[in-house]
């Protein structure tokens, strides 16, 4: 007859301890010294391609989408949007600064620490970049008649302006292929395309799809 036997320590398994229960030693200081510059440098590694291929902190530096988007608002740009479609009229969209525009940069070479600290939104972005919201797509016409923006002859419904918005005469202007004509929503207080023309598609850094700061403001674009 096989009997109830009770379980016996082993001299390698103290009792009460479950197999391979140890207790671990906390790292040593010197340990933390080698760590903690490694850990710096992957942060770092990380909001860098972060910055590059998915999304960026932008800061909002002047009055030109007001009152969507005020001066010191921060927002997030995907910057994968349009490798899954095209814009779409009433985007909010980052784009390089056009030639010959205010504030466009006679070269584009920028440090790496200021991309970083740009990335998160800490560092204000110079003007290299300009944020518009699209207003005109490949092949339409746009004109600006009476206060009101049309398009190919239609009155174009913006109700993301304040209803007494007025807009200044331009046009007609045909939108060239791979071209976008985009305007500020301050429309008496925005350098658009009615000063420097249609930007290219290709110039598009990504679109705005969050306002993140300040907290009390934080929506979706």
């Amino acid at each position: 007859m096989i009997g109830w036997r009770p379980a016996v320590a082993t001299a390698h398994e103290p009792p009460g301890l479950p197999p391979f229960a140890m207790e671990e030693a906390p790292p040593s200081g010197g340990q933390l010294a080698r760590e903690i510059p490694l850990l710096i440098g992957l942060a770092i590694l990380i909001a860098f391609l972060v910055k590059t291929f998915v999304a960026q902190a932008f800061y909002i530096p002047s009055g030109s989408m007001i009152p969507q988007l005020n001066i010191g608002d921060r927002v997030v740009v995907s910057k994968i949007s349009y490798d899954l479609h095209d814009p779409h009229r009433g985007d909010i969209i980052v784009f390089d600064a056009p030639p010959g525009a205010p504030g466009a940069p006679a070269s584009k070479n920028r440090s790496v620490i200021r991309n970083i600290f740009e990335s998160i939104g800490v560092l204000q972005p110079s003007t290299e970049e300009y944020i518009k919201r699209v207003i005109g797509l490949p092949g339409e016409t746009v004109q600006g008649k009476d206060g009101r923006v049309f398009i190919n002859g239609r009155e174009l419904v913006e109700p993301y302006l304040p209803a007494t918005t007025t807009t200044s005469d331009f046009g007609p202007v045909a939108v060239p292929k791979g071209g976008l004509w985009v305007m500020g929503d301050n429309r008496t207080n925005s350098s658009d395309s009615r000063v420097f023309g249609t930007i290219r598609r290709r110039t598009v850094v990504g679109r705005a799809i969050v306002r993140v700061w300040p907290f009390g403001r934080a929506a979706f674009l």
